[in-house]
C-alpha cells in the first residue's frame, strides 16, 4: 500500500557524514531551532519534529512530523534554511497523520501498570470537553483496547479513499478505535518481527481513515524495544504520557522508558502514577498497597510533571463497560488532565493557563 504520508521530496540514501558535512548540519539544526511551534511555546527540534536531518553538500533533507493544522511549517522550514548563504535547497518531506490535529503516546516501563486502561479513560475524558478523539491500540503484546470499550473481536473494513486502502475505525463511546489486535485471529499472537515488525506497524499507522480528529492517543507496549521506536519514529508524536505504579520495579523500567523517549526526540510531557493506593469502602482509608511517594520522587528526579495519583478501583478490575463507570475521584482526575491537555495543545480555546503541561515537559534531543 501506499504511505499516507504527504511528500515533497525522497532523501538520498544514508551515508555517514564527512567533518565538513557533521558542522553544516550543526549549523541547520541551531537555524531551525529558532522556529517555534506555536501552540507548544518551544522550537520544533526540542519538540521532535525535525526528524532523519542529514546534509548533503549545500543540500538540505529532512523529515518534518506535524499535526493537521501545522503544515504551514513546511514553508517556514524552506524559507529559515535558505537563510544560511550555502543552502541551495531544503527538501523537507512532510509526514502527517491526514485529519489529525494532535498525536500523542500513552507510554509504559513495564506491563501490568494499567496503562491500556488509563489510555482509555483519558480518552473518554477528552470526549466529555467536545474533542474529537481517536485511539489507536498499537500494543501488540497486549492489545486489549477493544474489551476494555466492551467491543471484543470485531470485523475490520477496508475502503477506497484517494486512490489507497485504508483501515476504517470502529467506535465506542464517541471514540473512533483501531487496534492491531483487530487483525489478527482470535486469541493468536502477532507474531512479528525485524523488518516485518517495522513495516507493519508503519502501514499499520499511516493507513487508518480516521477523518477529522483532535487528538489520537497511541497506545503503545510496554518497554523500549522495536516495536516503541518504530511508532514513535514513523508517526508525528508530539509528545508521551507516561503510566507507572508506585513499586520500584515499575519506577526503575520508567527510568529506561523516559530516557529512551528523550533520545529519540519525543518530549515526555506527564507521569501518571496509577494503583497509588486503595481506599477503603467502610473507613476511606488510604493504603498504599505499592509503597507511596515514587511516583513524586522519580517526578523530581527526571523533571517529569506528575499529572495525577489514581488510586486503585475494584471496579476497573473487570474488563468492559466498568471501565466507563469509574467513581468521581477516577472521572475528576482525568477531566483535569483532559482540561490540561487543551489549554496545552490549544484545540478548543478553553481560556488561558499561566503554566501548560508544555511548559512543564523537558526539552529533548533532536532527532537526527
Amino acid at each position: 500500500m501506499v504511505s499516507s504520508f504527504q511528500t515533497s521530496a525522497p532523501a538520498p540514501e544514508e551515508m555517514l557524514p564527512s567533518p565538513e558535512e557533521a558542522a553544516r548540519k550543526a549549523e541547520v539544526t541551531a537555524q531551525l531551532k529558532h522556529l517555534q511551534a506555536p501552540t507548544l511555546g518551544n522550537d520544533l527540534v526540542s519538540l521532535g519534529m525535525v526528524r532523519h536531518l542529514r546534509v548533503v553538500d549545500d543540500y538540505v533533507y529532512l523529515r518534518l512530523y506535524v499535526g493537521a493544522h501545522q503544515l504551514g511549517l513546511e514553508h517556514q522550514v524552506q524559507q529559515c534554511l535558505l537563510e544560511l548563504p550555502w543552502v541551495k535547497k531544503a527538501y523537507v518531506q512532510l509526514c502527517t497523520i491526514p485529519g489529525v490535529r494532535t498525536t500523542l503516546a500513552v507510554a509504559s516501563g513495564k506491563g501490568g501498570v494499567g496503562k491500556s486502561t488509563t489510555a482509555v479513560q483519558l480518552a473518554i475524558a477528552l470526549t466529555r470537553t467536545g474533542a474529537k478523539v481517536g485511539l489507536l491500540d498499537a500494543d501488540i503484546y497486549g492489545p486489549n483496547v477493544p474489551q476494555l470499550l466492551g467491543l471484543g473481536q470485531a470485523q475490520v473494513e477496508v475502503v477506497e479513499t484517494s486512490g489507497r486502502q485504508r483501515f476504517v475505525p470502529l467506535e465506542a463511546q464517541g471514540i473512533k478505535l483501531m487496534s492491531v489486535g483487530l487483525l489478527a485471529e482470535p486469541d493468536h499472537p502477532l507474531a512479528w518481527r525485524g523488518p516485518v515488525l517495522h513495516k507493519n506497524l508503519t502501514q499499520f499507522i499511516q493507513q487508518v481513515a480516521w477523518g477529522e480528529l483532535d487528538y489520537l492517543l497511541v497506545d503503545l507496549p510496554p518497554g523500549t524495544g522495536d516495536a516503541q521506536i518504530t511508532l514513535v519514529q514513523e508517526s508525528p508524536i508530539c509528545g508521551d504520557r507516561m503510566v507507572t505504579t508506585p513499586h520500584a520495579i515499575a519506577l526503575a523500567d520508567l527510568r529506561r522508558s523516559v530516557h529512551m523517549f528523550r533520545q529519540v526526540g519525543v518530549p515526555v510531557l506527564g507521569l501518571i502514577e496509577n494503583m497509588s493506593y486503595l481506599v477503603c469502602p467502610c473507613c476511606d482509608t488510604r493504603t498504599p498497597i505499592f509503597g507511596s511517594g515514587g511516583g513524586a520522587q522519580i517526578s523530581a528526579e527526571l523533571s517529569v510533571p506528575l499529572w495525577g495519583q489514581v488510586p486503585i478501583a475494584p471496579s476497573l478490575s473487570e474488563a468492559g463497560e466498568a471501565v466507563l463507570t469509574a467513581d468521581s475521584v477516577h472521572t475528576g482526575i482525568f477531566d483535569s488532565i483532559a482540561q490540561g491537555l487543551n489549554e496545552t495543545f490549544g484545540a478548543w480555546g478553553v481560556g488561558t493557563k499561566t503554566e501548560t503541561l508544555a511548559a512543564q515537559s523537558v526539552p529533548s534531543a533532536p532527532r537526527t
